[in-house]
């Protein structure tokens, strides 16, 4: 988004790094880099950061800079990996139908969402285990999406605790629910969540069992190798983290409501059929999602499952979705096919892995820029003016 002085000077981004390069190269400056090497590397990433072009180059960085582990840790799905690919596909399928001669000198990208106005309809995925990619870890990521505005979910299975990542953030985030059979552990997340002032809790419910994720290394050698981190949200909980439930049902939506002041999302629709169900149970919103093609193979990208959902549910509740969105083109089209709002996962991860907090804070604006400039290129200067009359569809 950029704050309005850089608004207003474009040219104040290059200037910060022509500063930047300068300070590298002076005389003046070398015995000063040279006594201070942190400093150096200080403004060394400064300026790889600002010099991405887009999400696919902050990738290639963060590929360079992490284990093989961690990378896989990132990227991996299950199975062949199909649903990975057909997640980015599904883009290919949808073109779009710009408009001429349309006054697009303003482009406003406000949304109103869960009783918030936000300044993009971007926001940040649930992930947990941060600091695999950063020592900073979610609050790197926290701190990048709280200057831009954009709205964050912060995952149960955080390194640091929701109360920390809300403090970084500069306001309440949201927080991302998994279920458990030890209904106290539930209540545990939940008191978290409500300390740290979050409205909307978000139940991911496509996970009764783990996703075949072959080129991940497993848990039990993940704890036995490497660095130990701390899980936040479990500390002070005196049981074991039994996260999942295969036994969860709809009579699930109950208890919750009976537990939780908070907006309640359901994170991992993918069918017409439950997103009718969570019209019926009284949730406040949903998030279409396969967990970025990590659980079921179902060779289904979920911008396929969107026209269907947003044929059932649109107006009703609020439809998110996720799942393999690395452009603006990409968010436009979501958007156009009846998505209120997009949430990013990957794309963010590599900018933390790459760059901690500034590589966050590039990736943000790379797509944002991005969705402005396709907005002005359709001629749609609002996002309530996104509508399938932009787009030809073969989804």
């Amino acid at each position: 988004m950029g704050s309005h002085a850089e608004q207003k000077n474009p040219l104040a981004a290059a200037d910060r790094r022509a500063f930047v390069k300068f300070m590298l190269a002076s005389p003046i400056a070398a015995a000063v880099l040279k006594s201070h090497p942190s400093l150096a590397q200080d403004l060394s990433v400064l300026e790889k950061a600002a010099s991405a072009r887009n999400v696919f180059q902050m990738h290639d960085t963060a590929k360079a800079k992490l284990s093989a582990a961690t990378y896989d840790f990132i990227t991996g799905g299950s199975d062949d990996m199909k649903t990975v690919a057909a997640n980015r596909a599904a883009f290919d399928k949808v073109q779009i139908r710009a408009r001429r001669l349309v006054d697009v000198s303003n482009i406003n990208t406000e949304l109103t969402l869960f009783d918030q106005t936000l300044p993009s309809p971007i926001i940040l995925a649930p992930v947990g285990a941060q600091q695999r990619l950063s020592p900073e870890g979610e609050l790197a990521t926290a701190r990048a999406a709280g200057r831009r505005g954009h709205a964050l979910f912060a995952s149960t299975m955080t390194n640091y605790d929701v109360e920390e990542i809300s403090e970084a953030y500069g306001a309440p985030v949201w927080f991302q629910l998994y279920a458990s059979p030890d209904r106290d552990l539930v209540k545990h997340l939940l008191g978290r969540a409500a300390s740290a002032g979050s409205n909307v809790v978000a139940l991911t419910i496509d996970s009764p069992t783990l996703g075949n994720r072959e080129r991940q290394v497993p848990l039990a050698a993940q704890r036995n190798s490497g660095p130990r981190f701390r899980l936040g949200n479990f500390e002070g909980y005196d049981g074991p983290p039994r996260i999942g439930d295969p036994s969860l049902t709809w009579d699930f939506i109950a208890w919750l409501r009976d537990h939780t002041d908070a907006k309640l999302v359901l994170k991992g629709i993918v069918t017409h059929e439950d997103a009718k169900l969570c019209v019926k149970y009284g949730v406040d919103g949903l998030v279409i999602s396969n967990h970025g093609g990590r659980q079921e193979e179902s060779n289904r990208g979920t911008l396929e499952s969107l026209p269907e959902i947003a044929d059932q549910v649109r107006g009703k509740i609020p439809i998110l979705i996720d799942g393999g969105f690395r452009r603006g083109t990409d968010i436009f089209k979501a958007l156009a096919l009846g998505a209120d709002a997009v949430c990013i996962g990957r794309p963010y991860l590599w900018g933390n892995a790459a760059f901690g907090e500034d590589g966050v804070r590039k990736v943000l604006d790379i797509l944002q820029a991005e969705l402005t400039r396709i907005m002005k290129l359709s001629g749609t200067p609002a996002l309530d003016q996104i509508t399938d009359k932009y787009v030809v569809s073969d989804l």
